[in-house]
């Protein structure tokens, strides 16, 4: 019997990560669910994922701590011997105007999304290496491209995964590793939901594909960065946004509507 291939994501109790991870379990990977808050969540989400043929570990850490890290990781190769795939999913936002942003606030950020995303590939690659093989999928955003505004942190933390994605995958090629990004655009979760009173409709009248992004729509990009389908692309952002982050906005354009 062949062995299953191991995935490890991060955040992956709730929203876009537990999508994500559910997606990988379906796809014959022994999935690891990071988590920082709600250990039932995840607990939960394992449970249901080992009933349906899957093996899923439920694991702590804040992304945040090299010492959380690397239990982590002690506790994914502990129970599956090895990892194959990457997903760093975990992040956070804060909204505030720049000149209300609280030095702990952009700390929280940029360590959570960027310095989490740096401590994760690190020790994933290690792994990797040993075996000359694997994939690391970072989740971007489209601030990538596009500055949002009482989101200075957020945009500079998605803004450095990117050009972060690209040097590790420069690095970590020759050992046969591959490194991308996905930058989704306007997907529906709960979180987003809250964030505006209508944003299925607000989103998918700006988007060229007239409709909003759904956690399957990142999720199925996962699945094909990391799969032998992708065997030759890295270091590239893949845009899941309809369209919404490559359209200039000239003045009156109406783009076809």
């Amino acid at each position: 019997m062949t062995a299953r291939p191991a995935a490890l994501v991060t955040g992956a109790n709730s929203g876009i990560g537990k999508t994500i991870v559910s997606r990988l379990a379906r796809a014959g990977y022994d999935v690891a669910i990071n988590y920082r808050v709600d250990p039932a969540a995840a607990e939960n989400l394992a449970k249901e994922l080992e009933a349906s043929g899957a093996r899923a570990i439920a694991v702590y850490a804040d992304v945040a701590s090299s010492k959380d890290v690397d239990s982590m990781f002690q506790a994914v190769l502990s129970s599956f011997g090895k990892l194959n795939v990457l997903v760093n999913n975990a992040g956070v936002q804060v909204w505030k105007p720049l000149l209300e942003l609280q030095e702990g606030d952009w700390d929280r950020v940029i360590d959570t999304n960027l310095k989490g995303c740096y401590l994760c590939t690190q020790r994933a690659a290690l792994d990797m290496k040993e075996r000359r093989s694997g994939a690391i999928v970072n989740i971007g955003s489209g601030c990538n491209k596009v500055p949002f505004p009482n989101l200075s942190s957020y945009t500079a933390s998605k803004g450095g995964i990117e050009m972060f994605t690209k040097s590790a995958a420069l690095e970590l090629g020759p050992f046969g590793i591959r490194v991308n990004c996905i930058a989704p655009g306007a997907i529906e979760t709960e979180r987003t939901k809250t964030e505006l009173a209508d944003f299925a409709k607000s989103w998918s009248s700006l988007t060229p594909l007239r409709r909003i992004g759904t956690p399957d729509d990142v999720a199925s990009a996962v699945e094909f960065l990391v799969s032998d389908n992708a065997s030759f692309i890295s270091a590239q952002t893949l845009g899941v946004d309809g369209g919404l982050f490559a359209q200039p906005r000239w003045p009156d354009a109406d783009y076809g509507v």
